[in-house]
């Protein structure tokens, strides 16, 4: 006879909770693009080389996108609330590391390490508010308000990055996550009371961990790598190749072993599937359009990185009103497709605007509505695909599930950078070299070159976020959530709940 697990009462501290695990959140997506502003000025003092400069962005990466899925599956074992204020606490002394780096491999080392930890406090952060909020409207508005962070942080990173070099000193782009971390964890330590019977306990997957994590970090260097030295460099073809054999054999290892790091069955469902798919592809785009906008504005434009941060205000608002005002408060009305689809259509359409941008074009006639669209949409969708990530999942499996979310978004965002800074200085070089013969101002010419590259990428990622929506309208075909409690499957410790009822759709 199936067992369900008794329908209790709401945890009654679990809106303090969130308070906590959103500020965590937007550390993290903070530290995504705040370390881009402040780097010019950290690599002249610290005598790092124009060669080993990618290496303060690339480490991070590395680090976090490789180790997401053990930090995950670290959070279903250990138990979600430690692992998420251990993370906390250990990206509070990297970070107090990386401000105080006195040379080129203390800061290196920093920002490996700040990666490691935020791989283990970002999924467990996730799936903390997958396994604290069980009524579907309050499961709305909760991921709705996470939606809105992971989505803004990073333009919010731009504005304070910009404020931190400008104002005071670089360094302080990494002091700025100490209080943060230590209010986090203090308060979640205090507050968060994580729900019995939701740890899965099965032993650890060795060849699971080793595969996943080298395979990961392959093919996010493999990315990185080829930004800045070609696709067809020996060592990026090199790096592509090891991946996908990585994680071929991480795949085949996963369906035999008894108790697997990455549960297939977290993958095969296909709306968790269409997720990961269709968030990865978003992140793409806006990975890109973030870098072009912030050149533009920057060098085109001449801001300063002040005004450049408050330039991206805009998107920041449409993200906030998209998830919190539209998402949440449709998310019990409408099927999930219903949300995302629209929703990127929508960032497209924004994106598509953007696809007119030259030297002379107006803020306000055109940049402004074009990221209130964006925001808007992507708001939208994210807040029902971060809740969506979850869906059905046995809450053993929150952690790795949760996990999945940050490595599709972590890939996505090195494949965007890489795949779309390529695309533009392609088309740069060719536009410059065509109009080389008729120019008359050579710094004029530059700039209409570079403006032309990113808009030939943005076409791009006009294109990416299509097939984004496309995917969220064909893969997703789950009902609109119930409103009322709804109540997690038992685990017998084996990985596999008798009865799911996280979260209960209406087909």
């Amino acid at each position: 006879m199936p067992k369900t697990a008794d329908i209790s009462l709401p945890d009654p501290s679990r809106w303090k909770a969130l308070v906590f695990i959103a500020l965590a959140q937007l550390m993290v997506v903070l530290d995504a693009t705040i370390v881009n502003i402040a780097l010019p000025t950290a690599q002249q003092d610290l005598n790092i080389s124009d060669a080993n400069r990618q290496w303060v962005i690339t480490a991070y990466a590395l680090a976090f996108g490789g180790l997401l899925l053990f930090g995950g599956r670290i959070a279903d074992l250990w138990g979600r609330k430690r692992t998420f204020v251990v993370g906390l606490l250990g990206f509070a002394a990297a970070s107090a590391l990386g401000g105080a780096a006195t040379g080129e491999a203390m800061m290196l080392g920093a920002r490996a390490l700040q990666g490691a930890f935020g791989a283990l406090l970002a999924p467990a952060a996730l799936s903390l508010l997958a396994v604290m909020f069980t009524d579907a409207k309050e499961r709305a508005k909760a991921f709705g308000i996470y939606g809105a962070i992971a989505g803004g942080g990073g333009a919010v990173g731009l504005i304070l990055g910009g404020f931190l070099t400008e104002y005071l000193n670089w360094r302080w782009t990494f002091y700025v996550n100490i209080p943060f971390a230590i209010v986090a964890a203090v308060g979640a330590y205090l507050v968060i009371r994580e729900p019995e019977g939701a740890r899965n306990r099965s032993s650890l997957d060795i060849p699971g961990v080793v595969l996943s994590t080298l395979g990961l970090v392959a093919l996010v260097y493999g990315f990185t790598r080829a930004e800045s030295a070609g696709w067809s460099d020996g060592l990026t073809v090199g790096m592509f190749i090891a991946s996908a054999v990585l994680l071929t054999a991480f795949v085949l290892t996963e369906a035999k072993v008894k108790s697997p790091l990455l549960p297939l069955r977290v993958l095969t469902e296909r709306n968790r599937g269409g997720v990961y798919l269709s968030l990865g592809l978003a992140i793409i785009a806006m990975f890109g359009l973030f870098l072009f906008l912030t050149f533009y504005l920057q060098v085109v434009k001449d801001y300063s990185p002040v005004m450049t941060g408050f330039a991206f205000l805009p998107m920041i608002a449409g993200m906030i009103t998209g998830s919190t005002q539209i998402g949440a408060r449709l998310m019990t009305r409408l099927a999930p497709r219903l949300l995302m689809g629209p929703g990127f259509v929508l960032a497209a359409l924004g994106m598509l605007l953007l696809t007119r941008l030259d030297v002379d074009s107006s803020y306000v006639g055109l940049i402004l509505p074009a990221q209130l669209m964006l925001g808007l949409g992507m708001g939208t969708a994210f807040m029902p695909a971060m809740s969506l990530a979850t869906h059905g999942v046995n809450p053993a499996d929150a952690g790795v599930a949760s996990a999945m979310v940050n490595t599709s978004q972590q890939v996505g965002g090195a494949i965007g950078t890489a795949l779309l800074n390529t695309i533009a200085a392609s088309a740069t070089t060719s536009y410059v070299a065509s109009h080389a013969a008729g120019a008359t101002d050579p710094k004029l010419l530059e700039l209409q070159g570079m403006v032309h590259g990113f808009s030939s990428a943005i076409w791009w990622a006009v294109g990416i976020l299509a097939a984004a929506a496309a995917i969220a309208f064909t893969f997703i075909n789950t009902g609109r959530p119930q409103a009322g409690p709804v109540a997690a499957g038992s685990d017998d410790g084996t990985g596999v709940a008798d009865e799911v009822k996280i979260p209960v759709v209406a087909h």
